[in-house]
């Protein structure tokens, strides 16, 4: 099969780089597409912004990194691996994947193959993406060309869940792509695969993975709204819970990302298309879209009660991605602290080591601080525990705060916190 079959892999982003090295590695000619000049310049220049992927891999031989789609023409089988983001009313938005389908579409031949891995709502493979790839390539659907759905589970920033150690469901519009499809990943992965018997129940398998994870956490946020209330501190409650033997370990948070704070809401767009309105899965989402605001708001009172004048308070906030130890900014929930610090009249000062300075700028309108600017700080938010954080127990951080000072630790992280200042977590 390595001989014969060259792919394309379509969005070169924290899934589908990782995607087009693993075929590469196993011999596989391999097209990378994205969009992006900037980012296909570095990837050809054997650097990966994201750190999901060495130069060495960049470099194989039989890795094609492009932005000239004329280049999908060599391949058979195209992977779809581009974002499924939300629109600002929470609705699915179908851009990318529908250009990634007219691109694709303008370049298919006779019995190609498109597989499509980005997060949908059950059907819209075949409502969405079908019709614009026969309208583009002029071919029939079933007798020109095939497709198939395989929903990935990329773990950005996991070093032990990667492509090739994570089970893959794989799913396929006829019984001979499915098989061309399951030997096709089982080829590259040291992980079984899952054959599902539709499309269907591959995007509904996809869909909810996220969205128990997603409730999940929202009953832990809404267990810590309550106990701060009580005067209880969550951690101390789960770690007495954690000794049954089939509590369900989840931890409050911020929930943001490309994944869980998004799915939800492809599912819940469906579940009222066709007439059942999700009660339980949107309450879930308003909880946790709204901890961000919860946070500031305790900040804010906290301050109120150690005697400082709020408006002339400097407020530091540590940590802006998404998650620890990656500088992905998607869809991260730090940015809704700031906006509602702002509300009180408060321009908090934000750090984070890993995160593109112009990226925060440009989607959040948020300017990065230096380390030497975070001074003199009346509260300190430690929003995302970055490993460089944590390598003293947060010792440097203590020591940037003036005494009296507020520590809001989100994620109960910090081990201890110096008698001087006043430390509560979520």
């Amino acid at each position: 099969m390595t001989d014969r079959i060259c792919l394309s892999v379509i969005g070169l982003g924290y899934v589908g780089l990782p995607v087009a090295v693993a075929f590469a590695r196993k011999g596989y000619e391999v097209v990378a597409f994205d969009i992006d000049r900037g980012r296909v310049r570095d990837l050809a220049a054997g650097r990966d912004r994201n750190g999901e992927v060495t130069g060495v891999d960049l470099a194989l031989p039989t890795l094609a990194i492009t932005d000239d789609a004329d280049s999908l023409q060599r391949a058979a089988i195209h992977i779809i691996t581009v974002p499924t983001p939300i629109t600002p009313s929470r609705q699915p938005d179908f851009g990318p994947l529908r250009s990634a389908s007219r691109m694709v579409g303008q370049h298919l031949k006779q019995g190609d193959v498109v597989v499509y891995e980005s997060t949908v709502y059950p059907g819209a493979t075949e409502e969405v993406c079908v019709p614009i790839l026969e309208e583009e390539s002029g071919l029939v659907f079933g007798s020109g060309f095939s497709v198939g759905y395989s929903p990935e589970r990329i773990n950005p920033g996991d070093q032990s869940h990667r492509f090739e150690t994570i089970a893959k469901v794989v799913s396929a519009s006829d019984a001979q792509t499915l098989d061309l499809l399951s030997d096709l990943y089982g080829s590259v992965l040291t992980a079984k695969v899952h054959r599902a018997p539709s499309i269907q129940v591959a995007e509904a398998a996809k869909v909810i993975e996220n969205t128990q994870r997603d409730l999940n956490i929202a009953l832990m946020n809404e267990l810590a709204l309550i106990f701060d209330r009580l005067g209880l501190r969550t951690a101390d409650v789960l770690a007495a819970a954690r000794t049954k033997w089939n509590f369900i370990d989840f931890t409050p948070g911020l929930v943001g990302g490309h994944c869980i704070g998004v799915d939800p809401y492809y599912l819940t767009a469906k579940a009222e298309e066709v007439g059942h309105h999700p009660e339980v899965i949107l309450a879930g989402r308003r909880t946790n879209d709204g901890m961000g605001a919860f946070i500031a708001r305790k900040a804010v009172k906290l301050m109120i009660g150690q005697g400082f004048r709020v408006r002339d308070t400097r407020i530091g906030i540590f940590g802006l991605t998404f998650k620890e130890n990656v500088s992905d900014l998607r869809n991260s929930r730090v940015p809704d602290i700031v906006a509602e610090l702002r509300e009180y009249g408060i321009e908090p000062l934000v750090h984070d080591p890993v995160a593109d300075a112009d990226i925060a700028r440009h989607e959040y309108g948020i300017s990065l601080c230096d380390m030497e600017a975070m001074t003199g700080l009346d509260a300190l938010v430690f929003a995302v525990p970055h490993a460089v954080y944590l390598e003293d127990d947060g010792a440097r951080l203590f020591r940037l705060m003036n005494d009296g000072g507020v520590v809001l630790d989100v994620k109960s992280r910090l081990k201890t916190c110096p008698d001087n200042l006043l430390y509560w977590s979520l």
